[in-house]
């Protein structure tokens, strides 16, 4: 049955105008966060890797 729960002509409730500078706020609040998370993340992989890389190198140079 389409539009079963929802009455006919009632307007959907997310159709308002959007609260824009609320939306900036949040993006402001929590694009930054997560953008230095997965900054901090990538440097702690990436530092752990050329760190293993290393090791390798070390390992191999002295079992000649």
């Amino acid at each position: 049955m389409p539009g079963a729960g929802h009455h006919a002509g009632a307007p959907c409730p997310r159709t308002g105008p959007p609260h824009l500078w609320r939306d900036a706020m949040n993006l402001q609040e929590k694009f930054p966060r997560a953008l230095w998370v997965r900054l901090f993340v990538y440097l702690v992989v990436g530092h752990v890797l050329a760190a293993f890389i290393y090791l390798l190198f070390e390992v191999g140079a002295n079992s000649q």
